[in-house]
C-alpha cells in the first residue's frame, strides 16, 4: 500500500518509493529503496523534501508516535547545510528588479568582451597577460550577481558565434560568482571564483581561430590540438606570473570528470578541488546553451534534465547548487503550462523554484501568438503550471529572447 507521509515520519525500516518535491531538491539520486542506513535517513531530514511516498507492503509502516516527538521532529532543520562554511560576511548591495539589472548587465558584458577580446589577443602574440587589469570587471560582474543574480547570466547566453569563446568566459565567470555564492563562500572566494572563471580558456589562444571557429566537426587531429588548451593556459598563466592556486588549478582541471574520465590528468572524484568542479559545471552549461558555429544552442531547462543524467561527469552537490543558482526554469527558458500555453521564464518566484514569472506568449491548441501577459505562477490567482520544458524552435518561433530582454539591450 502507498501512503504519503511528512519526512519527519520517515524511520529506519521503511520502503521509500518517492521522494516528493523537484528532482533537484531530492538527496538522493536513487528512489524505491529500503531506508536502512542512518546516514541516508539524517540526509532526508536536512533536505527541504517535505513529504514522501512510502510502501507499507514492502517496509514498516507509521509507528504511533506521541505529540512530543513528532514536534521534536519537525524542529529539524529543513535546509541542507552549504558546503563551505565561511565567517566572512557578504557585502550589503541592494537588490535590484530584473528589469534594472538586465541593463546594468547589458553595460557590463559590453565591456567584458573588450577586455576579454584584448586579454585574449595579448596572449596570441605572446605579451604578458594582467590578471589584476580585470579585477575590476570581476568586481563588477560579482556585484551585478549579488544585486540579481539571473539578470546577466541569462543575458550573456545570447553571445553571438564570433563572440563565443570571448563571451564564454564572461559567462563562466558569472556562473563561478553565483555558484560559489550558493555554496556558501566568502566575498573573498567569491572574487576568486569569478577570476578563475574568466581567465579558465586562457589557453584557446593557443589553438587556432580556424580550429575554433570551424562550422563542422572537428578531426581527431584538430580535437587534440584542443584538448591541449587547459595546459597552454596553465603555462601562459605562469609565464604571466599569475601564481593565483585557485586561478591555475580551474585553468587545467576544468574538463576533468568525477569518474576519471575527463583530461589532462584523468583526476576523479576527490582528487579534484571544489573549485574545478565548479569550473566544470559552469562550462559546459554555458556550451550547451550557446549557438556555436557547428550548432545551436539547447534550450537552459533542457540542458540541465540533459546534464542532470550525466551521473559520472559532475559532482552532484555542486550540480544541485548550481542548479538552485540559475534556477531549475532559467530566465529565457521556454516552457508549457497546463493551460496549453507557451510561456518563456523572465524572473524567478521568491516562494519556489517550480513556480516562476512567466510571460505567456503562444497557444499550442490554436498554434497561434497569444496576447502577451505576465504571470507569477507562484500566485494562487495564477490558475496555471508547468508542465514541463519545451523548444520554441519546434514550433516555428525564433525569437523568444525578444520577449524578456529590453528592447535597446
Amino acid at each position: 500500500m502507498l501512503k504519503t507521509i511528512p519526512t519527519h515520519q520517515v524511520i529506519i525500516g521503511m520502503h521509500i518509493h518517492a521522494l516528493n518535491g523537484a528532482w533537484v531538491d531530492h538527496p538522493f539520486w536513487k528512489t524505491k529503496f529500503v531506508l536502512n542506513d542512518i546516514q541516508d535517513l539524517k540526509k532526508l531530514q536536512s533536505s527541504i523534501i517535505k513529504e514522501v511516498v512510502i510502501d507499507t507492503a514492502k517496509g514498516l509502516d507509521v509507528p504511533e508516535v506521541s505529540a512530543v516527538v513528532a514536534e521534536e521532529c519537525t524542529q529539524i532543520e529543513t535546509q541542507a547545510p552549504k558546503v563551505v562554511q565561511t565567517d566572512v560576511t557578504e557585502s550589503k548591495i541592494e537588490k535590484t528588479s530584473i528589469e534594472q539589472e538586465l541593463q546594468q548587465a547589458s553595460r557590463i558584458i559590453k565591456e567584458s568582451k573588450r577586455a576579454v577580446a584584448s586579454m585574449f589577443k595579448d596572449a596570441r602574440l605572446g605579451k604578458v597577460v594582467n590578471a589584476e587589469a580585470v579585477m575590476p570587471l570581476v568586481e563588477e560582474i560579482s556585484a551585478s550577481i549579488k544585486r540579481n543574480e539571473g539578470a546577466l547570466i541569462s543575458l550573456v547566453r545570447l553571445k553571438n558565434q564570433d563572440d563565443y569563446t570571448y563571451m564564454h568566459s564572461v559567462a563562466v565567470c558569472a556562473m563561478m560568482t553565483a555558484l560559489a555564492k550558493e555554496l556558501g563562500l566568502g566575498d573573498a572566494e567569491i572574487r576568486q571564483a569569478g577570476l578563475a572563471g574568466l581567465m579558465h580558456d586562457i589557453g584557446k589562444a593557443a589553438v587556432s581561430l580556424d580550429i575554433l571557429n570551424k562550422p563542422g566537426a572537428l578531426t581527431d587531429q584538430e580535437f587534440a590540438k584542443v584538448k591541449l588548451h587547459p595546459e597552454e593556459g596553465y603555462a601562459l598563466l605562469l609565464k604571466a606570473g599569475i601564481d593565483d592556486p585557485v586561478t591555475l588549478d580551474v585553468c587545467l582541471h576544468h574538463h576533468e570528470k568525477v569518474d576519471g574520465s575527463g583530461y589532462p590528468k584523468q583526476l576523479k572524484g576527490d582528487q579534484i578541488s571544489l573549485l574545478a568542479k565548479m569550473g566544470a559545471v559552469c562550462d559546459v552549461y554555458d556550451a550547451v546553451t550557446s549557438n556555436r558555429p557547428y550548432k545551436d544552442g539547447w534550450e537552459p531547462g533542457v540542458s540541465l534534465q540533459r546534464m542532470a543524467q550525466w551521473k559520472n561527469h559532475f559532482d552532484q552537490t555542486v550540480f544541485k547548487a548550481f542548479v538552485k543558482s540559475v534556477g531549475i526554469y532559467p530566465i529565457g527558458s521556454v516552457v508549457l503550462l497546463k493551460s496549453g500555453r507557451l510561456a518563456v521564464v523572465i524572473d524567478q518566484s521568491t516562494k519556489t523554484l517550480l513556480q516562476p514569472v512567466v510571460k505567456v506568449f503562444f497557444s499550442t491548441k490554436s498554434r497561434a501568438r497569444i496576447q502577451v501577459e505576465v504571470v507569477d505562477l507562484s500566485k494562487a490567482s495564477a490558475m496555471d503550471e508547468i508542465v514541463g520544458h519545451e523548444s520554441a524552435h519546434s514550433w516555428g518561433i525564433h525569437d523568444v529572447h525578444e520577449l524578456w530582454t529590453p528592447k535597446d539591450v
